[in-house]
Parts: C-alpha cells; structure tokens; sequence
C-alpha cells in the first residue's frame, strides 16, 4: 500500500512539474488542443495523396552583420547544388522537389533574388515574403509589404497575380514567429491589425506555423483555417474557421499550418516526449520516423481527407543548415518519401511550392476531386519567373 501511495505521488509530482513547465514555455494552450485533437483524429483513407510543401525563412544575412561576400557563397551554394539534389527525386506528377524561398523583406538584395530566380527557372522553386520587424506601426508595415512584393514582381517576376488584375499576391511568413503582435511585450511586431494588413496587401496565406515550444504558438494547430482579424487585439489568429469543403469559408487571412505533436518515441529526460514541429535544422534532421509522424498527422482541408498537407520548414541558409538541406539528411528524406509514400497504391506524393499548396486548398474548398496535382495553378497562375520550366527543360548544370 505505501508503495502505491509512493507511486501516485511521484506520478502526480511529474504531472506537476510536467504542467509547470509547460506553462513557463507557453505550451498549454495548443497542448489541450493537441489532446482534443489526438482523439478526434481518424486513420488515411485507402489511398492518400501527400502534399509535401518546403517552406524556407531563407535568410542570408543570418548572423549579424553584413557580409556581401559570404552572402554571395551562401545564395550561390543554393543554385549550383540544389538542381544537382533535388533532380535525383520525382513525385507522382512527375515533379521534382520544389523549395519555397521567403526572403526576408530587410534584407533585400536585387542580386541575390536573380540568383535564386535561377532556381525557379527550373521549376525548383519560388519567392514569397519573409518579414523581421518591430515597434512598427500599420502604415508603415502596409507601405513595406506593398513595395517589396512590388519589387518582387516587376523587377523579378517572383510572384503571381490573380486574373483579375489584382495586385501581386504572396505568401508570408513572420519572423521571429509573432504574427499579429503575439510576441512577449509586444516585440518583433507591434501591429495588433496585422493580419487585416496582410489581408490588404495582397497576402494569400500565412505560412508561419508551428513554431512552438515558442510562446507564439496559436492555440489551433495541425489545422488549415481562416483567422478573423481584431484589430485592438494582438493574435487574432489564436483560434478560426477549419477550410472546408463547399463552406463559405469566410476570414481575412488563411494560415497554413505544418504539424505539431509530440514524439513519444523522443523523450527529454526520458520522461517528457519531444515535441515535433516540423522544423528541419542541423540539429533536428529529418528521418524516417519524422516523416511518418508528419503525414500521420493528417492536416487537410475538412471533407477532404484523402488530401494531406506537410508543411515543413528551416532557415536554409546558413553554411551549417545547409549542410543538412543539401545532403545525405535530406536526401534519405526523399527517398522516403518517393518509396513509401508514393507508391500509387495506398499513397501518392505531390511537391508542392507554397503557391501550389494554396492553390490546392481552394480546390479543395470548391469540391474538387481526384489528383490534387491538377490543380497546382486553379486560382493563383504560376509567377513569370517560373515559366521558363513550364515553357521547356532545363538542363542541369
């Protein structure tokens, strides 16, 4: 009996601490949804198309200071290696990976998007907008979005435009993780309207999610859903709208979401299970057992379950990411992905650019069915700066 009694007590003891620490680090919101979530989840249909969306905070100033110099190695080491890596693996579209290219909006350099332009030439890749900034206000935020995304499309040709002549639209992801003002002390923002800002200026998706164990971390999560702007209020995006299929589907910005769980195969102290949020860096490759926990996660678009959406995501510049993205870490990843999860039978691997990712959400949403493939371009037609691969073949270098 007093052995029990023991038992129950360290139990209840390390549910404490458990819960203690969760809360120090932000967690327990999105980590009750998590629990809701992990109930409610169902198995793949008999056959599941994957989706798989390579989302990039490509940053290459990261570090400091400026270098022009290593800047230059870190873009050109993207153009002359990728092709060579991503041209060994083909999805069931006959496409090769596809990396997606938010490039911060401060760091602009005219030369580094003509390099990587070389790389959505060959249908490797595209541009969206990545954004560092803080104390700012909505004017000024709404004049920055407005004139990079710009730049981007007439200067680059990186980013589409709707056919009825709206201006550029673009994929966004908010550095530092704190959309719409949802950092400590209002840092790395400030804007509590931001998502009506985005939603303004042309933003068809936000791509940030997940981030946690970051405070940042919206309670909703492995969700693709509309968040409805309050503009007195920071994190107007903590909770929204599922997409669904034939639903209004009515909110001022979509957020696209990568998955969050927890890996209990993983464990800190070997106790606590690992978070896994979808983040490939250095220090967290991907593997095997990463990959089955992102597509069993199972995000699609409601009434449309054979559809699944991965998003990952890195900052894939720096020489020591880099170092895993363009080698044998993420070449085994591929080559997972296109034996298990393409093998025409229970699965079928679509590449995805983040464009191409939307895209396939609004098919969904406008009851379409069969190969998500076919719909690659149904609302957004792909950026001039991509037509050169759709146009002939590129040979590699």
């Amino acid at each position: 009996m007093l052995m029990l009694q023991a038992a129950l007590a360290l139990l209840f003891l390390g549910l404490l601490l458990g819960l203690v620490l969760a809360a120090r680090k932000g967690v327990l919101g999105w980590l009750t949804s998590y629990f809701f979530w992990m109930f409610s989840r169902r198995s793949h249909p008999p056959h599941t198309h994957v989706m798989f969306c390579f989302a990039d905070h490509y940053e290459p100033r990261w570090g400091g200071k400026r270098d022009m110099e290593r800047e230059r190695r870190r873009v050109a080491r993207w153009v002359n290696d990728y092709p060579k890596l991503a041209r060994e693996f083909t999805d069931a579209d006959g496409n090769s990976p596809k990396h997606s290219f938010f490039f911060p909006a401060e760091e602009y350099e005219a030369e580094h998007i003509d390099a990587l332009n070389q790389l959505c030439a060959q249908g490797l890749g595209e541009i969206e907008v990545h954004l560092h900034h803080d104390d700012d206000t909505s004017d000024n935020l709404r004049r920055t979005l407005l004139d990079f995304a710009s730049t981007l499309h007439e200067r680059h040709g990186a980013l589409s435009r709707t056919a009825d002549g709206d201006g550029p639209q673009y994929g966004f992801i908010h550095g530092n993780w704190v959309l719409d003002n949802s950092g400590v002390n209002g840092r790395w923002c400030g804007v509590n309207d931001e998502i009506s800002v985005l939603r303004d200026t042309g933003c068809y998706a936000d791509f940030t999610f997940p981030c946690a164990p970051h405070q940042a971390q919206p309670r909703q999560i492995n969700s693709i859903y509309y968040a409805t702007d309050d503009p007195t209020r920071p994190k107007s995006h903590n909770t929204g709208e599922p997409a669904s299929v034939h639903d209004d589907n009515v909110g001022d910005l979509l957020l696209v979401t990568g998955p969050l769980c927890l890996n209990w195969r993983r464990r800190k102290h070997g106790i606590f299970p690992r978070i896994e949020n979808a983040d490939i860096r250095s220090s967290n490759p991907p593997t095997r057992e990463r990959v089955d926990y992102w597509v069993k996660t199972g995000i699609h678009v409601k009434g449309r379950p054979e559809w699944v959406f991965v998003k990952v995501h890195t900052h894939g510049a720096p020489e020591r990411e880099a170092d895993t993205l363009l080698g044998d870490s993420v070449r085994t990843m591929h080559q997972y992905l296109t034996g298990h999860y393409n093998d025409g039978n229970r699965f079928s691997l679509h590449y995805v650019s983040a464009r191409e990712a939307y895209n396939i959400v609004k098919a969904a949403e406008a009851g379409e069915t069969g190969n998500p493939g076919d719909y690659r371009d149904y609302v957004l037609p792909p950026p001039a700066n991509t037509l050169v691969a759709a146009s002939k073949s590129v040979p590699s270098e």
